[in-house]
């Protein structure tokens, strides 16, 4: 079980990372495990101060997915990634209002995701995530489209 989070700002553009470890054009949103007995809110917003350096104080949750949102790896990742302990992952998506200021996302954190990041129109987003998460990318997004 995950958690992702769409970061959106006023403008309702959404924040994108490109993974650190892509050579190729792999952006996404920040996402990550629950912790045994963590709540899935409290997840995400730790997932997000990990990731991007945004604190709790700088956000307002405004929704979170009606249900959980499931994704198995292509054929070529199984047995690759997370050391071949995982087909997929179902993740609860959620929604944050950004109120800080651009200079106030940090993804040079402890452990970093990103090598670089980007405000991006939620029409766009979808077309420059890895192909194997577009399904959920364009489900989370229609999810959420009336607050973008």
């Amino acid at each position: 079980p995950c958690v992702g989070i769409v970061l959106a700002n006023a403008e309702g553009r959404i924040f994108a990372g490109q993974r650190l470890d892509s050579d190729v054009a792999a952006w996404q949103m920040p996402q990550g495990g629950i912790d045994p007995g963590e709540d899935p809110r409290d997840a995400a917003l730790r997932e997000l101060w990990e990731e991007t350096g945004v604190s709790r104080d700088l956000v307002t949750v405004e929704a979170e997915t009606a249900d959980w949102v499931r994704y198995v790896l292509p054929p070529h990742l199984l047995g690759r990634v997370w050391k071949g302990r995982f087909r997929g992952q179902e993740q609860r998506w959620f929604l944050m209002r950004f109120r800080g200021a651009d200079n106030q996302i940090v993804i040079e954190t402890e452990h970093p995701e990103f090598s670089e990041w980007t405000w991006i129109d939620p029409r766009d987003l979808v077309e420059k995530i890895v192909p194997f998460k577009r399904d959920v990318y364009t489900r989370v997004i229609a999810e959420f489209a009336d607050r973008l």
